[in-house]
């Protein structure tokens, strides 16, 4: 019997695009756009060091551990109503930060901030699915999305540069407000409702156990970065995997679960969803590391080094459309594993950096790197919303951007730590004749430290310390960026083998086949 044709997405479903498009680029960007305001806020707040770190990090944990649950209520209740209640609290939240008077006060306004985003982040790409239910077009629209999506992580720092220069610094807060009202009005007209026809109960304890996991994990991986190994960092750790392993037992046990674990054992949907997790780990280390390198070994300051990293961001977007445009045309299989292949390329490139190579090793590095993670994105994401039927297609869009959360805090920690014990050792063996005990212990933890205390050294001392230092970080800087092309190129070959059917039609292989768009047979 022949398959009715999905319906075509008109004008009205690509203004409904760009209307999902427009939070998720302001949901990226809140993420980044905080580095640069940090001595504004400051120097305005006077916050502890503890606060401070709250105020930086509360917005990721909260996201990251809403999202599942968020998605669930989603499904259950409408998206579209998930979504412009999310953008009311993300608004309110905005606007509570932008005129907060005191630390404590901000703490909450970036909680406010977080819960705003865990609704509006898996709302947008499940509605997404309701818009556009002919494969080819989705794919595509996932290609917008995800350029959205990824860059606006990069555009963060220069807007919030450009608006410390002209404004104060409640304005990368206060920009959100008119972006969300916007929503709030073109939701209502572009975007149908769509939601789960099976009112099952929401599922409490999952939802208490997916924070209980998703957490502790984040906390200890931020830990892992800050502090190296350490008593909390490997308690919080322990205790977010053994709450996942709960969490996944609680679950398998569910008629409704939050998350269909049968699904991870489908190799097409694992190697999306893992392999997105792993390019957000090796995108965001990277980047992690490029910063001090711009700012502390090439001395840019911080507006100029984040513009020069703006061209990863447009790697990204320009990635992002093509894979979704050649998604209509070609096997997933062979697009994803171009994606960590180039990414390989760049963090091959990067890892030539020396004290004196410049820019014209890092940049192109990083465009490549941007490139890869644009194209595995657009993939990842479509096949696992076409993992599922439409009516979980907000759960299933929540467990793609955990992944990405937890990717991107493992690619920081783990990156930061491995450059970290690298540069460590190599400024110990390499450090100048004369420099006393103590401030040769202080230098070895981190490259400011170094460079503060070279400072203050008598000349030709000072300077070689300096030069010892920034030659130690490269190379701390190399080892991790080995490591990560090593991984990209081995999630190359495994998403060749693992997703080789996907795409393909029945008529062309055999029963076992997966089916044409989502690369896996749809949940039951």
């Amino acid at each position: 019997m022949a398959q009715m044709t999905p319906p075509t997405a008109g004008p009205r479903e690509w203004l409904g695009l760009a209307v999902l498009t427009l939070p998720v680029i302001l949901l990226s960007n809140s993420i980044t756009i905080l580095f640069l305001a940090v001595p504004w806020i400051t120097e305005g707040l006077r916050p502890g060091g503890a606060e401070l770190l709250w105020i930086m990090d509360i917005y990721t944990f909260v996201l990251a551990g809403l999202l599942m649950p968020m998605g669930a209520l989603g499904d259950r209740i409408g998206r579209r109503r998930v979504l412009l209640g999310g953008a009311v609290v993300f608004g309110v939240g905005s606007a509570a930060a932008a005129y907060a008077t005191s630390p404590e006060l901000l703490i909450a306004a970036r909680v406010l901030l977080g819960i705003g985003a865990a609704t509006l982040m898996p709302s947008t790409l499940a509605l997404i699915r309701t818009l556009f239910q002919d494969p080819g077009q989705r794919k595509m629209a996932v290609g917008v999305w995800t350029a959205g999506s990824s860059g606006g992580v990069v555009l963060g720092p220069p807007l919030g540069g450009f608006l410390l220069e002209h404004f104060w610094w409640g304005s990368v807060f206060l920009i959100n407000v008119p972006f969300m009202l916007l929503l709030l009005v073109a939701g209502r007209m572009l975007l149908p409702e769509s939601q789960d026809p099976r009112k099952g109960r929401f599922d409490l304890l999952g939802a208490l156990l997916s924070l209980a996991a998703v957490l502790p994990l984040i906390y200890g991986l931020k830990q892992l970065t800050l502090e190296g190994p350490s008593i909390g960092s490997v308690v919080a750790l322990i205790a977010g995997a053994g709450f996942g392993l709960a969490f996944v037992r609680q679950q398998r046990r569910l008629a409704e679960p939050l998350i269909d674990i049968s699904l991870f054992r489908r190799p097409v949907f694992a190697t999306a969803v893992g392999g997105y997790a792993l390019v957000m780990f090796a995108l965001t280390g990277g980047t992690y590391l490029a910063s001090p390198y711009l700012q502390q070994v090439l001395m840019l300051s911080p507006l100029p080094a984040a513009l020069w990293q703006m061209p990863a961001g447009a790697g990204v977007i320009v990635a992002a459309v093509v894979a979704g445009s050649l998604a209509q045309r070609v096997r997933p299989g062979p697009i994803f594993a171009a994606g960590p292949l180039l990414m390989a390329v760049g963090l091959l490139v990067m890892s030539q950096v020396r004290v004196d190579s410049g820019l014209a090793v890092l940049v192109p590095g990083m465009i490549l790197v941007g490139a890869g993670t644009g194209i595995v994105a657009t993939v990842a994401v479509d096949i696992v919303l076409g993992s599922v039927p439409p009516e979980r297609s907000a759960r299933a869009s929540a467990l793609s951007e955990t992944s990405l959360e937890l990717g991107t805090a493992m690619g920081i920690a783990l990156m930061g730590l491995v450059s970290t014990v690298v540069y460590s050792r190599t400024l110990l063996d390499t450090m100048p004749q004369g420099v006393p005990q103590a401030q040769t212990a202080a230098a070895s933890e981190t490259l400011s430290a170094a460079l503060a205390i070279a400072a203050d050294l008598p000349g030709e001392l000072g300077a070689r310390l300096a030069a010892a230092a920034r030659a130690a970080f490269t190379l701390g800087m190399q080892v991790p960026l080995y490591v990560s092309a090593a991984l990209m190129m081995a999630l190359a070959v495994i998403a060749l083998f693992a997703l080789r059917r996907a795409g393909v039609k029945p008529a062309e292989t055999a029963e076992t086949a997966e089916p044409e768009v989502p690369g896996v047979p749809e949940a039951h």
